[in-house]
């Protein structure tokens, strides 16, 4: 389970605060795969990153005993001036794996990921494509309650594109997903259940198709 407790977030701006969240209460079921869907400048890749803690609400709290990945896609967390591998070394080290692991890791995310000789390049020379591809090759080297991924499926040709979706519904067969995708498709046949982000508040649908209607119908209302 993921219990918000009054959760705001906002970002100081030019124009004064920009609120994601305002004064947010939901409580998200376990065992469930859950797309979140927004319009553009919702906030849905912060909220992303509140779940992964790599950001923090402004006020409130976020509730859960469950572990999350990084999230995927948002091509943050990486030492720019090391290596893929050195990258990789370094995730490694800090959630203590051995250096038996560590290897098995380097070898499954240097295949995986097909950087090929940017994999030994410092990670401010990739792309935000191939950011992604170690992103994703990197969490799938692990074991956590919930994968946080944003749009990183879209990314690579279609043969990649492919690959990527196999290994994480073979992933997800051990754990939930939370996605944030703008393709419909997609969050119908990976996710159960769906939340929207609109005006600040989060609203949870146990149901992914009910989740898309009211998203459309925001969309609609909106232009």
């Amino acid at each position: 389970m993921i219990e918000l407790r009054n959760v705001t977030k906002y970002f100081k701006t030019n124009s004064g605060k920009k609120y994601i969240l305002k004064n947010a209460n939901l409580t998200i079921p376990s065992g469930t795969n859950i797309g979140i869907l927004g319009r553009n400048g919702a906030g849905k890749s912060t909220i992303m990153r509140m779940l992964g803690r790599i950001e923090f609400p402004t006020s409130g709290e976020i509730i859960s005993n469950n572990t999350f990945s990084w999230p995927l896609g948002l091509g943050g967390g990486f030492v720019g001036n090391m290596t893929g591998r050195a990258n990789v070394k370094f995730v490694c080290r800090l959630y203590g794996r051995g250096p038996k692991e560590i290897k098995d890791i380097i070898d499954f995310v240097y295949d995986f990921s097909e950087l090929k000789d940017y994999f030994d390049m410092p990670i401010k020379t990739y792309s935000s494509g191939m950011k992604s591809r170690l992103s994703f090759g990197l969490s799938l080297a692990f074991d956590f309650d919930y994968m946080l991924i944003d749009e990183t499926l879209s990314v690579g040709d279609s043969r990649f594109r492919k690959k990527s979706k196999d290994a994480l519904m073979k992933k997800i067969e051990n754990c939930n997903v939370l996605l944030v995708s703008h393709d419909m498709k997609t969050l119908r046949e990976i996710c159960d259940s769906g939340i929207v982000v609109n005006n600040g508040q989060m609203k949870y649908y146990d149901d992914v198709n009910e989740a898309i209607k009211e998203y459309e119908e925001i969309n609609k209302k909106a232009g």
